[in-house]
């Protein structure tokens, strides 16, 4: 049963209050007031002189689990929202290879989930290193990136994108955090320019909760369990309205979904899962065995949840 077995996250030390990320990507007073007030957005975590090699390194030299297991990492999975990240032949995934010995490692780039793709990441680890048959083998999941356009930093009507970064070691078993299940809704007529389609953006808008509520249930159906027996539900940060009204519908008590970090910190691409799962450790708002869901959305569009036993 896949593992995660230990998780880092590195935050850069930069916060910026929306308005100024606002002003610099010409939004208007409007949006920023929807942003403020209504999708509860407050500040974002940037690092504006720092390059992508930077932000997955500081997440690598976070996880301190890693040291002296170099040699058990088989797979080096960088999860990534955009498709493009940096321009040809650069490929910062493959020069950390080298820095922090792990150039044995397999490394690819997964990437079409958009910001669910986090999740699909940890579920591809699991299923590779099941096929291995040394019982140490472990992988290595990256997540973040860089806000380097308009488009890798708004969604329109919706969020604001941040810098955080989070790293995972996977192992195929494990008393640390084992998946229960994963599922996935896929909706590709959402796949378009949003902030050029209105229609387009307003149909997404209005499917967006039951499409998410879909791919929670399926989930938990998957582990056998009912929304009760959950102790926290880890969203995505794109903003704190949408996931009030996905509490609201399915019923489960807002106080046990952790949003703290969507003011805070900010939406961080395919990393919010890891980044609320670290957030929820080292508060200690989760006991062994305790059952959490993790869940995200994707443009394009992707819906994913994954059930999980600290």
């Amino acid at each position: 049963m896949t593992a995660l077995e230990a998780v880092a996250v590195h935050l850069p030390h930069h916060t910026v209050p929306i308005e100024a990320v606002g002003e610099r990507l010409g939004l208007t007073p409007r949006q920023l007031r929807l942003f403020r007030r209504f999708h509860g957005l407050d500040q974002l975590r940037l690092d504006p002189d720092g390059k992508l090699p930077d932000l997955l390194g500081a997440t690598v030299d976070a996880l301190t689990e890693l040291r002296g297991r170099e040699r058990d990492v088989r797979f080096v999975i960088h999860a990534r929202s955009m498709p493009v990240a940096v321009p040809y032949p650069l490929n910062p995934l493959h020069d950390l290879l080298h820095r922090y010995g792990l150039g044995h490692a397999q490394a690819f780039t997964v990437t079409h989930h958009a910001c669910a793709v986090g999740l699909l990441a940890v579920d591809l680890a699991g299923r590779l290193l099941a096929a291995d048959p040394d019982p140490r083998a472990l992988a290595l999941v990256l997540t973040g990136e860089k806000t380097f356009t308009k488009d890798a930093q708004v969604v329109p009507e919706t969020g604001i994108f941040a810098e955080g970064a989070a790293a995972c070691l996977v192992s195929a078993d494990g008393e640390h955090d084992r998946v229960l299940s994963y599922a996935v809704r896929q909706r590709p007529e959402f796949d378009g320019r949003l902030a050029e389609d209105q229609d387009l953006l307003l149909c997404y808008q209005r499917e967006y909760p039951d499409v998410m509520v879909e791919a929670i249930e399926a989930a938990l159906d998957q582990a056998g369990l009912d929304l009760s027996d959950l102790a926290l539900l880890l969203p995505h940060n794109v903003n704190q309205a949408s996931w009030r009204t996905i509490a609201r519908r399915i019923g489960f008590p807002i106080g046990k979904v952790v949003l703290d970090n969507v003011t805070s910190v900010g939406h961080s691409f395919a990393a919010d899962g890891l980044i609320n799962l670290h957030t929820a450790t080292t508060r200690g708002l989760l006991d062994r065995g305790d059952r959490y869901l993790v869940a995200a959305a994707g443009i394009g569009a992707t819906f994913s949840a994954m059930v999980v036993e600290h």
